[in-house]
């Protein structure tokens, strides 16, 4: 007794020295004390932002694995649709960008395929030359805007914003956060008779929420709001956990079945996404077949220099905005801006989204982008790139474990994107509005957010709209001059089809 005492003692003093040394190397290399986190939240922040953004491992497929080119054929090069390869693919590349994105710039933001950009690559690209050469124009579109960072321009245009309207972007994208997860639930929906009346959209189906998902979904939102008012540490997580647990059970009760089934059938009490239920098949083997499919510069030999370039440049603008906008948002909410308006590290962390661009064209899943997503994780108490590192792992995982991704439904993580975007919202106090000249851009930038389901769309408005006031009431001089350049792009922005038909290329 008294020879096995002492060895126990010692084995266990050896490993607590070895886990107290693991945490202070994660909290030095991270600074997770310093910027008063821990590791808890930091873990529960990076699942928490994982699972409100796997959907993008299902949906992704869903947009660019299911549209053929101009050749006929489906990303692979086949003439049947391969999601699983996608799938794949999608998870690996916003894992590996994901951990980059922490270790490098350690910042608590997530990326993946950027949804928007991916339906552009499918059906204004890809319908007019292969995959291959589609892809090689994301490569270019990443390898350009690197380019930019590395000058120093990128940053320095997000320096010449004003702090009101960098406030607004922040502001805007919650609500648009909000406006998805309202729409994804089905809580919000488009209105089927819109030819015949000016409401666009309505409240659920003909003015009632009605079925068992919406239901799931207000029972999530509610438990989340109510964990969150009673200060319950890990709310959104336990939420998500909680109300995907509820959603296999009513599914296994009601057997509802999804909200579209594989024949184009519309159910519109059905579950969005995904179908809870328990899979058959825990672990599938990942091909990683679309890695390295692409042509840097097959777009230009198959529809010309002008076209090709037209759709690098719509690629560029819309991903170089958006990530701007993303990392203000998250540093906002986080907590983690300086008195300029800027996160720590800004520079690595369009680095990294740079890169993630170019990485999502050379593996054929479109360009990657920054998440406001992760928002979610910053409000379950994330500070740090150790969350992304968690949420990056977790994609990495999921190569493997598709089947467990794939039980969540839109009903379980939306209840955080609603929350998450009143976070965000309480942000608007900042911006003054009893002075016009940037109360007036600042509130298109906010409104055209969710109403154009752009953020890029917002951006440009709120750049425009201050140039333009400005120059009214003779202060163009205060108007700093790559704001000049970026008014300019952005008249081209939106006003790109008519540009296309001037040069021919539509």
């Amino acid at each position: 007794m008294s020879a096995a005492g002492p060895s126990t003692d010692a084995t266990t003093t050896t490993a607590t020295r070895t886990d107290d040394g693991l945490h202070s190397a994660l909290d030095r290399w991270f600074h997770v004390t310093e910027r008063g986190s821990t590791l808890g939240r930091e873990v529960r922040g990076g699942l928490v932002t994982f699972f409100t953004m796997a959907y993008i491992i299902v949906l992704n497929p869903l947009i660019i694995g299911t549209a053929k080119d101009a050749d006929g054929s489906f990303l692979g090069g086949g003439r049947a649709p391969n999601l699983a390869m996608v799938a794949a693919a999608t998870a690996l590349v916003a894992g590996v960008m994901t951990i980059a994105m922490g270790v490098i710039a350690n910042y608590p933001l997530a990326l993946a395929t950027g949804l928007g950009l991916n339906a552009f690559v499918a059906f204004a690209i890809a319908s007019q030359m292969s995959w291959a050469d589609a892809m090689g124009l994301v490569v270019l579109e990443g390898l350009v805007i690197l380019v930019l960072v590395l000058t120093g321009f990128r940053k320095a245009v997000f320096a010449a914003v004003p702090s009101g309207l960098k406030t607004a972007i922040s502001v805007g994208i919650g609500l648009f956060i909000a406006f998805i997860g309202l729409v994804d639930a089905g809580v919000v929906r488009r209105n089927p008779d819109a030819s015949n009346t000016p409401v666009p959209v309505g409240f659920g189906v003909g003015g009632e929420l009605q079925g068992w998902p919406v239901l799931v979904f207000a029972i999530g939102l509610f438990a989340i709001i109510v964990m969150m008012v009673r200060r319950v540490k890990g709310a959104i997580l336990i939420g998500i956990i909680g109300t995907t647990v509820l959603a296999v059970v009513v599914e296994a009760i009601a057997d509802i079945g999804p909200s579209v089934d594989a024949q184009g059938n519309v159910n519109p009490h059905g579950w969005g996404l995904n179908v809870p239920a328990i899979p058959s098949d825990w672990v599938e083997s990942p091909d990683f077949g679309l890695l390295g499919h692409f042509s840097l510069l097959g777009s230009f030999e198959r529809v010309g220099f002008v076209t090709a370039t037209l759709f690098a440049f719509t690629l560029l603008l819309a991903d170089f905005f958006d990530t701007l906008g993303t990392m203000t948002a998250i540093g906002a909410e986080a907590g983690l801006l300086d008195e300029a308006g800027q996160p720590p590290s800004t520079q690595r962390i369009l680095v990294v989204d740079s890169l993630a661009a170019a990485a999502g064209g050379a593996a054929s899943v479109s360009s990657n982008t920054s998440y406001i997503e992760s928002a979610a994780g910053v409000g379950e108490g994330a500070r740090t790139g150790l969350a992304s590192v968690v949420t990056g792992v977790l994609f990495l995982l999921a190569t493997f474990l598709s089947p467990v991704v794939e039980i969540v439904p839109y009903e379980a993580a939306t209840p955080a994107l609603v929350v998450v975007g009143f976070l965000m919202m309480l942000q608007v106090k900042s911006i003054d509005w009893d002075d016009w000249e940037i109360a007036l851009p600042a509130f298109l930038t906010i409104v055209l957010m969710p109403f154009s389901y752009s953020i890029s769309v917002g951006i440009g408005a709120g750049f425009l709209t201050y140039v333009v006031i400005k120059v009214a009431v003779g202060k163009a001089a205060q108007v700093h001059p790559l704001l000049w350049l970026v008014a300019a792009l952005f008249v081209l922005y939106f006003a790109i089809d008519p540009v296309q038909q001037l040069v021919g290329a539509n």
